[in-house]
């Protein structure tokens, strides 16, 4: 039962944020991309230490056992980000505010991640 619980919260965690309005390209930018780590976490409970710096670049370090260590690059879209890791295709976000220090990164309706602060 606990389970099933656990569960229905981490569901909602990453579903309800569609309804928040979502941060401009420049407020991300000011934010988020100005080389300091933040956390981000995945529908999955994968954690990551992520550093956007001001040049472009992104890297990603897992923050526990799960995950890889990856690099990449960003830029800003018309309505949030887009970011290309080595040997992927560019793929682009919004993000919404969930709660206090915490952000959704949707992908059209769907979070794929929460960051935090």
């Amino acid at each position: 039962m606990r389970s099933l619980f656990m569960a229905c919260v981490g569901i909602a965690a990453f579903s309800a944020p569609a309804l928040a309005a979502a941060l401009a390209p420049k407020e991300i930018q000011a934010t988020f991309f100005t080389g300091q780590p933040f956390t981000a976490s995945t529908p999955k409970g994968v954690k990551y230490k992520m550093v956007f710096t001001a040049d472009g670049n992104i890297t990603r370090g897992p923050d526990g056992r799960a995950g890889t260590k990856d690099e990449g690059t960003w830029k800003l879209s018309k309505d949030g980000f887009c970011t290309t890791w080595k040997g992927s295709k560019a793929n682009c976000y919004t993000i919404v505010t969930f709660e206090s220090n915490k952000w959704s990164v949707m992908k059209g309706k769907q979070a794929v991640a929460i960051w935090s602060k």
